[in-house]
């Protein structure tokens, strides 16, 4: 879906970190720190001391020391790799993440934590910088990474109003979404009856055959393949795979097959969308593959000029959506600031991959 120019769909990862520890933005001389990104490297002695299993909130404690004035990283405790589930780096991931304060020596304090606001995360990887995914590329699902960044206090930085210490941020990975992911399942219907033909294919882009006959004047939502996860609900973000096909030719106009096959990642249910996707996938499992037949009042219009000029498809539109995952938004109080943010999806299901890129 192409995102409109607002916040992103999940933001950052160096911008959420740095939002929930209280820092600002990480200055261009800090962009060569020294990573410590696996178990077979002995950990930084500098990093805090993490104890509890993966799932739960962290036990932290740090070390008598100052606050380190470079950023640093290590991997606390890794995952046991059921499954052959490693981090890649276009993946999206599901991740709990608690922030700290490091404000001096033996001065530290917890000041947000997603285990609290039972609100997790999406972290896209493709919109991370380096420095972040050094240390998460090639984990397995289930591992623990900690991070601190120096603030702008450090004597690394040209702040005019500098802050003494460190940020600290503990990453709790506990899913990924990636390449080639579709729901699990067989297709109990195929649509047809007047309304697509739909073909799976597997790991790979659905083969959509539009019929012969006119396009439904209404909203039609046909449930491919039913999910046994929880219901979609207003304001979560959704994790997909999905094709969009116009009816008037059956041409793919949009597709994450055509990026690659990596999911895609945006707000249901509250007018990021087009309507027709709110109103279709609210209500949906969490797991199912759903069929839209969306006509032109629910998405993009009848042609005419402006719709030329802007490149939108128009006429009554068909999607395959693949409703990979489900994710509770952050609490407005809590949520992240992203002043360096891309955008976040739209009404228009063409541009939303190429803004996020």
């Amino acid at each position: 879906m192409r995102p409109r120019a607002t916040a992103l769909l999940a933001v950052p990862f160096s911008a959420l970190l740095l939002a929930t520890t209280g820092c600002g933005a990480i200055p261009e001389d800090w962009r060569t720190p020294a990573f410590m990104q696996s178990d077979e490297r002995e950990l930084d002695d500098r990093l805090p001391t993490v104890n509890g299993e993966v799932g739960d909130p962290p036990e932290v404690s740090f070390p008598d020391i100052v606050p380190p004035e470079e950023q640093i990283s290590g991997v606390i405790e890794k995952g046991e790799n059921k499954g052959g589930e490693l981090v890649r780096s276009d993946d999206i991931l599901l991740a709990d993440i608690v922030g700290y304060k490091w404000t001096a020596k033996g001065e530290t304090e917890q000041d947000q934590s997603t285990y609290e606001t039972g609100t997790p995360v999406l972290l896209q990887m493709g919109q991370l910088s380096e420095e972040i995914t050094q240390a998460l590329i090639d984990q397995p699902v289930g591992s623990r990474v900690a991070y601190v960044f120096p603030s702008t206090g450090s004597s690394q930085s040209a702040s005019p109003s500098p802050e003494p210490g460190a940020s600290v941020s503990i990453v709790d990975i506990h899913e990924r979404y990636g390449k080639g992911d579709v729901v699990p399942g067989k297709q109990s219907t195929n649509g047809g009856d007047g309304l697509p033909t739909v073909t799976d294919t597997g790991h790979d882009m659905p083969e959509i055959e539009i019929p012969e006959s006119d396009p439904p004047e209404e909203l039609e939502t046909v449930t491919l393949i039913e999910g046994d996860g929880p219901e979609v609900t207003e304001g979560q973000q959704l994790v997909t795979q999905y094709t969009g096909v116009t009816w008037n030719d059956g041409e793919v106009f949009d597709a994450t097959w055509q990026r690659g096959g990596a999911p895609s990642s945006f707000p249901i249910g509250v007018g990021q969308v087009i309507p027709g996707w709110d109103q279709g996938l609210v209500g949906a499992n969490v797991g199912s593959r759903v069929m839209l037949v969306i006509p032109p009042d629910l998405a993009y219009g009848e042609a005419d000029e402006s719709s030329q000029a802007s490149g939108q498809p128009t006429g009554t539109l068909v999607f395959v959506v693949d409703i990979l995952g489900a994710v509770d938004s952050q609490p407005e109080q809590t949520a992240p600031p992203s002043p360096s943010a891309p955008a976040t999806p739209s009404t228009d299901p063409s541009e939303g991959q190429d803004q996020q890129e």
